[in-house]
């Protein structure tokens, strides 16, 4: 006896064929999706965070590996299921409540680098008893462990670094440095040479030459000039950095070291050994010379000079805690009224507080 098909349950097929093509056409646009998506990013990696890492593992899961093969996945099917391997792995995992040796404190490790930095001698057990005067107990073999890349003391201590020996010479240390100038003239541009000197515990600055021939004789003159007993900017100086420029000759070299001042000459292609007279030629450079057009050598000179007032009264330097070097107006009233004074066109400016 054949079974009749009911209106209804004909409708009830037609949908679920329909569904089914549906879904696979679908599935089919998301596929080709993810295969232009990949073919985009051109073989470089994706990231995926940890949420994204468990949504698709638990999906990969539950697809299992035969479809995961004949899909077009970001990912390979081994990478999805080891992602599920460690979710599972991470339910089974608790944090470890036992006894064990805690951690040294961040205080306490920065202590001991700083201390290992600024004392080359210290051994560990110095070190530690350095530590115990500020109130930290620690054993001489937790300040061992505490490395970072810090030498035991016996080698560490035949090493001096350029800024550890600057220090300890701040006060009978100079230095000094060259930088060029092109400046127009009857007959043309010209490039001049400025030579200065520079005071390293003070930072103060001395315009020593400018010239367009630098020889021998010149440089000879500069050096006793420097020197003079009476008004030498280098009389209370012993050491003089400079670089290995041939215009630092011999006969000055040999002057500045007959008068007690021994220069100290660079290695070759290492300006952060002259790092402080290399910043002061930037900052002349950057917010003075680069900006004007200078016409002769009155101009110029006059120009350094306005600079180097401005430098030393009116210019805040980071390097000495962003203070003035030589304050000349009052500095931190809040109760008299504000005043800016302007130099070379407003291309300078200082602003201060004046007494009414």
């Amino acid at each position: 006896m054949t079974k009749v098909i009911q209106p209804f349950h004909l409708l009830v097929i037609a949908l679920a064929s329909w569904l089914s093509r549906h879904q696979l056409t679908v599935i089919d646009y998301l596929i080709e999706e993810n295969r232009v998506l990949k073919e985009q990013l051109e073989g470089k990696r994706l990231r995926f965070t940890d949420e994204q890492r468990i949504r698709l593992a638990v999906k990969a899961k539950a697809l299992g590996r035969r479809a995961l093969d004949e899909l077009e996945t970001l990912v390979t099917p081994d990478t999805l299921l080891s992602w599920h391997r460690k979710l599972i792995a991470q339910k089974w995992t608790y944090a470890r409540k036992g006894p064990g040796r805690p951690r040294v404190a961040q205080e306490i490790t920065d202590l001991v680098l700083r201390m290992a930095r600024e004392n080359t001698s210290w051994g560990y057990d110095r070190i530690q008893g350095a530590l115990a005067n500020v109130g930290h107990v620690v054993a001489p073999n937790t300040v061992k462990n505490i490395r970072h890349g810090i030498e035991p003391a016996p080698e560490r201590k035949r090493r001096t670094s350029w800024k550890t020996f600057l220090k300890s010479h701040w006060d009978i240390m100079a230095a000094t440095d060259f930088f060029t100038v092109d400046v127009w003239t009857v007959r043309g541009l010209m490039s001049y040479y400025v030579l200065f000197v520079m005071r390293l515990k003070t930072r103060s600055v001395y315009i020593a030459g400018v010239t367009t021939a630098p020889n021998s004789a010149y440089m000879k003159q500069v050096a006793r000039n420097l020197t003079d007993v009476s008004d030498g900017f280098l009389v209370n100086s012993r050491y003089l950095i400079m670089d290995r420029d041939t215009k630092f000759t011999n006969d000055f070299r040999g002057h500045l070291d007959r008068e007690g001042v021994k220069p100290v000459r660079c290695p070759v292609r290492a300006p952060n050994c002259n790092a402080f007279a290399e910043r002061f030629v930037r900052s002349i450079k950057d917010e003075c010379l680069d900006r004007m057009i200078l016409f002769g050598e009155a101009s110029l000179r006059r120009t350094l000079r306005t600079y180097v007032f401005h430098y030393h009264a009116e210019r805040n330097h980071q390097g000495v805690g962003n203070r003035l070097l030589e304050p000349l107006a009052k500095v931190g009233s809040t109760d008299d009224p504000i005043h800016c004074r302007e130099r070379l066109g407003g291309m300078l400016n200082f602003y201060y507080r004046e007494a009414a």
